[in-house]
C-alpha cells in the first residue's frame, strides 16, 4: 500500500467541489456523534455519492480506483478462497499479472487480510485497486451464486434419490441463504423457493396442502401463479423447515401461528413474514416477502400525476386534520402511508405510529407494534402515543369507534393524523366513519382529505407493443381518439423477462377527495356517498380511480384491460 498524501479526505472533497467548506465543517461536528468514517457519514447523509468518496480516497492513497471490474476468473482465482473471507473483509482477487495478484478492496485501512491472502499465494505479490462496495458484491454474487441455476425439479430429483430427515437446527437471522447450498435437500428446497421468489419479484409464497397434492403459488403484481408441486410426502418436511426458519412451534399443528424470518439474498436484506393456517389436509403457509434493500418510500414515484401530486402535498403538510387513505386489503396503502413519512421526517418533528404488524422499520420514526393479547389495541397505543408529545400520528388503520374518536380528538387538538379505511372509494369512506358513529360535525372540522387507492399493473417494458383500438372500444371508456398518441395504445405480447404476462412491476391508481366547503356542506346535510362523489367530479373537478388507470393507459403506462380489472 501507498503512503498517504499530505492531503486529507475533506479537503480534496472541497477542492473538487463536491462539498462545501461549511458543509465539511458541519458535518465534521455531526460525524463525531457516530461510529461512521467521515466518507461512510457523507454517502448515507446523501452529500456525497460513493463514486465520489472513492475517487478522493484513491488520489489520497495513491492507488487506482475502478469502479467497474471486468473479471471472468481464468486464473481460478476464487476456487481458493472462502466466500466468507471475501465477505467479511470486502476484497476479492480479480486479476494476475505476471507476479502480482491485483486485489479489489473497499477499505484503504484494512490490509492485513492481504498477508492471510499471501499465505495462500505465496509465490505472488499483491497490488490493492481500490472499489465500490456494490462492485465488491456484484462480483461474489455473480460467481457464488450456486442457487441461481438450480431448478426446483434438480432439488426435488434430489430428494427423491435420498433420504432425509427434518433437521431441527435454526439459521442465524443475517446468514446469506446462498450460503447454505450444499445442505441437506429438504432445506435446499425450500431457499430455491424463496430465492426464486424475490428473483420473480413475488410479494407472497403460498404453501398449499391439497388431499392428494402440495401446491406453491407466487403472488407476483398482485395475482398468484401456480409454480412448483413437490411430492404430497415432504409436505410435513417443507412445512416444518419453514416452521424452523421462522422459529415457530413445530410441534403445534392444530392452532394458526404468526413468525419472522430474516435472510440475505445477493445481498439484499430480506425480511418475511409467516403465517401458518391449519386445514384438513395439513398446514397452510403464507411467507409475505418484503425486500428491505430494494424498498424506496417516494410518492413521485408510487404513481401520482402531477396535478394530485401537488394537491396532497398542500394536505400533508397542513399543520393539523386528519388524511385518511381507503382502499381493500393489498392496494398500496401502507405503502403511500410510509412514503408520506418519510417526505415530512425530519430533526425538529417527532413522527410516531402505531401498526399491525410493522411492515417496514423507518430510521428517524418511532414505530409501535399492536398486541391484542395484552389488550395494545389501536385505541390504547393510540392514546398512550398522545402522551408523547407527537407532531404527527400514523395509525395503521382505523376499525372501530374508539379509535376514530381518539384520532379525531388528536387532529383537533393540533396534530397530524394519518391512517386508512377498508372502502371502495374515497366519498365511501365518510360514509365509514358514520357509521361507526362519528357525528358528521366532527368529520367536517377534522378530516382534511380522503384518498382512494388501487395498483394496477406496468406493461412490461421488454415487449411492450403498440395497437389499434376499435372505435367502440373507445367510445365505451369515454376515451377520444384524439388523446391517443398515432391512435394508439399499448399492450406486452408476454416474454421471459415478465413470465409471459405482458406485464412487469405495479404503481398506483388514486382517487382524492378534498373536503372542501361544499363538500364540508353535503356532510353536514347527511348527503349519502354516492352524491358526494357526483358534486366532488362535477364541481371540484375530482378524477376518479378510473379517469386516473385510463389516463395512465392513454399514456402507455398500463393496459386498459388491466384498468377495467382493477377498477
Amino acid at each position: 500500500m501507498a503512503k498517504i498524501k499530505t492531503k486529507y479526505l475533506g479537503k480534496l472533497l472541497v477542492d473538487r467541489k463536491i462539498i462545501t467548506q461549511e458543509e465539511l465543517q458541519e458535518a465534521l461536528l455531526a460525524q463525531k456523534g457516530t461510529s461512521l468514517r467521515l466518507g461512510q457519514f457523507l454517502i448515507k447523509k446523501g452529500m456525497a455519492t460513493e463514486e465520489e468518496i472513492m475517487n478522493c480516497l484513491a488520489e489520497q492513497y495513491d492507488i487506482n480506483f475502478l469502479l467497474h471490474i471486468d473479471f471472468s476468473d481464468p486464473d481460478n482465482l476464487f476456487s481458493s478462497i472462502p466466500i466468507h473471507f471475501m465477505k467479511k473483509n470486502r476484497m476479492i482477487p480479480f486479476k494476475k499479472k505476471g507476479n502480482t495478484i491485483l486485489v479489489g478492496i473497499v477499505d484503504v485501512l484494512n490490509i492485513q487480510p492481504l498477508d492471510d491472502l499471501k499465505m495462500l499465494f505465496p509465490q505472488f505479490d499483491f497490488e490493492a485497486v481500490l472499489t465500490t462496495e456494490s462492485e465488491i458484491q456484484r462480483i461474489i454474487n455473480t460467481f457464488f451464486n450456486v442457487l441461481k441455476n438450480e431448478s426446483t425439479d434438480d432439488v426435488i430429483e434430489d430428494l427423491e434419490e435420498s433420504d432425509f430427515e427434518i433437521l431441527t437446527s435454526s439459521i442465524s437471522e443475517t446468514e446469506d441463504i446462498m450460503d447454505m447450498a450444499n445442505e441437506a435437500p429438504i432445506i435446499r428446497l425450500v431457499n430455491t423457493f424463496i430465492k426464486q421468489a424475490v428473483t420473480d419479484r413475488a410479494s407472497d409464497i403460498h404453501v398449499e396442502p391439497y388431499e392428494k397434492e402440495l401446491t406453491v403459488r407466487f403472488r407476483i403484481d398482485g395475482i398468484l401463479y401456480n409454480m412448483y408441486t413437490p411430492p404430497k410426502k415432504y409436505q410435513g418436511a417443507i412445512i416444518s423447515r419453514i416452521k424452523i426458519m421462522a422459529n415457530l412451534n413445530i410441534a403445534e399443528n392444530r392452532l394458526p401461528q404468526d413468525g419472522r424470518i430474516q435472510l440475505k439474498i445477493a445481498g439484499k436484506d430480506i425480511d418475511i413474514r409467516v403465517s401458518t393456517f391449519p386445514t384438513y389436509f395439513g398446514e397452510r403457509i403464507v411467507l409475505r416477502i418484503l425486500n428491505k434493500s430494494d424498498m424506496s418510500f417516494d410518492l413521485n414515484a408510487i404513481g401520482f400525476d402531477e396535478h394530485t401530486l401537488k394537491e396532497f402535498d398542500v394536505l400533508i403538510k397542513k399543520t393539523y386534520g386528519i388524511v385518511l387513505v381507503t382502499g381493500p386489503t393489498g392496494s398500496g396503502k401502507s405503502t403511500t402511508l410510509y412514503s408520506v413519512l418519510q417526505k415530512l421526517k425530519s430533526d425538529d418533528v417527532n413522527i410516531l405510529t402505531v401498526e399491525d404488524p410493522i411492515e417496514y422499520q423507518i430510521p428517524g420514526i418511532g414505530q409501535m407494534q399492536v398486541k391484542p393479547g395484552i389488550n395494545l389495541t389501536f385505541a390504547n397505543g393510540l392514546r398512550s402515543i398522545l402522551r408523547q408529545d407527537p407532531d404527527i400520528v400514523m395509525v395503521g388503520e382505523i376499525r372501530d369507534l374508539e379509535t376514530a374518536e381518539i384520532a379525531v380528538q388528536a387532529a383537533l387538538t393540533g396534530h397530524r393524523v394519518f391512517s386508512t379505511l377498508h372502502t371502495n372509494d374515497a366519498a365511501s369512506g365518510i360514509t365509514r366513519l358514520i357509521d361507526m358513529g362519528i357525528e358528521p360535525f366532527l368529520i367536517t372540522s377534522s378530516v382534511n382529505a380522503y384518498l382512494a387507492q388501487r395498483l394496477i399493473r406496468k406493461i412490461c417494458s421488454s415487449c411492450k407493443e403498440a395497437y389499434k383500438p376499435s372505435p367502440k372500444i373507445l367510445t365505451e371508456l369515454g376515451i377520444k381518439p384524439s388523446q391517443l398518441k398515432g391512435g394508439k395504445l399499448y399492450r406486452g405480447k408476454g416474454c421471459d423477462e415478465c413470465l409471459n404476462t405482458g406485464y412487469s412491476g405495479r404503481l398506483g391508481i388514486f382517487e382524492l377527495l378534498v373536503l372542501t366547503p361544499g363538500v364540508r356542506k353535503m356532510i353536514m346535510s347527511h348527503s349519502e356517498s354516492p352524491l358526494i362523489k357526483e358534486f366532488a367530479i362535477a364541481d371540484e373537478g375530482m378524477a376518479t380511480l378510473l379517469q386516473d388507470g385510463l389516463q395512465k393507459a392513454v399514456q402507455g403506462i398500463t393496459t386498459v384491460e388491466e384498468v377495467l380489472r382493477v377498477c
